[in-house]
């Protein structure tokens, strides 16, 4: 009985740990594909990108850019959750 429970506690231990590399995984592949979709000219004017629960935070130096990119939102999520093969961003905010 006591093996068994020191095996049950090894695999939540080893899925805990799967589950934080996917989810470092996943934020180096939003970062990525965030400069793929709208290349280096978009990426030039982006100060930074933030990825936590389901909310990718996405800071311009351009307002200009800001707005327009708020306006076509819905698209880009659509666009980059395909590419991601999962409905990982739930949301995004421009600041």
């Amino acid at each position: 009985m006591y093996d068994e429970a020191k095996h049950i506690k090894a695999l939540v231990e080893a899925m805990r740990k799967e589950q934080r590399l996917k989810k470092g995984l996943q934020k180096a592949s939003i970062k990525d594909l965030w400069r793929e979709l709208w290349g280096e000219n978009i990426a030039n004017y982006t100060q930074g990108l933030v990825f936590r629960n389901g909310i990718l935070t996405v800071y311009l130096n351009s307002s200009t850019l800001r707005e327009e990119l708020n306006r076509k939102k819905e698209d880009i999520q659509r666009e980059m959750n395909e590419k991601l093969g999962e409905e990982a961003i739930q949301k995004i905010i421009f600041k």
